[in-house]
């Protein structure tokens, strides 16, 4: 039988948070920080202050630091125990092994996106994309040139119908890498990367896996050029 003390201390559904709701501020902070990062409202290795975003986006400081560890464990953001939550910064190792791990990942979106562009509204979702991000690259606006970039991916992706694919492929990582680097490529190193992904898209409306395929190879390369030709001091020293 069940003491009067026992009952006092059983919690109640009002005193322990649901799953639903810590999933969901988790959800809004990684949804803030990652859109934030593509639209410049946060930059790589910027200091994240917790008054700010507990107040921002209507949660408690407890869900923020819990939504902070996700987010660090997925390499967004870098916690460190006296100074706080600060934007990732990738150094050149780790920019080199993302695109590693990003391009087999993105050769295949490209493939089955291809293979599935068989209606005029498949055709219509990759054409839309891509002309988003051909005016995005023109206009100079780097905050909407990435949030072009990651709706072409999203397309693709989305068109590709492969959910696991959708799940496991790198792309905050990648804002974040795109982020860190835009600023300080040349105006040539950017009209390289921006013209990459017009081939990729008329292979996919053309329903040829081959040929999106290897677009997205030479649109890799071409980052890669970009990085052999940035300067050592735009990575930070990591240990």
């Amino acid at each position: 039988m069940m003491t009067k003390a026992a009952t006092k201390q059983a919690p109640t559904a009002k005193d322990t948070p649901s799953v639903t709701e810590n999933e969901s501020a988790t959800d809004k902070v990684a949804e803030a920080i990652t859109q934030g990062i593509r639209t410049g409202v946060f930059v790589p290795g910027q200091h994240l202050l917790e008054p700010d975003l507990t107040r921002r986006l209507g949660i408690s400081r407890g869900s923020l630091r819990e939504s902070l560890k996700h987010l660090a464990a997925a390499g967004i953001v870098t916690l460190n125990r006296y100074r706080g939550a600060y934007i990732g910064l990738l150094d050149r190792t780790a920019s080199l092994q993302l695109l590693d791990t990003l391009e087999p990942l993105a050769r295949l979106a490209a493939r089955l996106a291809a293979e599935n562009c068989t209606t005029s509204a498949a055709r219509s979702q990759i054409e839309t994309a891509i002309a988003d991000l051909d005016r995005a690259a023109r206009s100079g606006n780097r905050a909407h040139y990435l949030e072009s970039r990651r709706g072409f991916y999203d397309a693709m992706i989305d068109l590709g119908g492969n959910r696991e694919l959708a799940r496991v492929i790198p792309l905050s990582r990648t804002d974040l890498f795109r982020a860190q680097i835009e600023t300080v490529q040349s105006d040539t190193q950017r009209k390289r990367h921006a013209s990459g992904y017009g081939p990729i898209a008329r292979a996919i409306i053309a329903g040829d896996p081959k040929k999106a395929d290897l677009a997205v190879k030479k649109h890799f390369d071409g980052t890669r050029k970009t990085m052999t030709e940035l300067p050592e001091d735009i990575f930070p020293a990591m240990g």
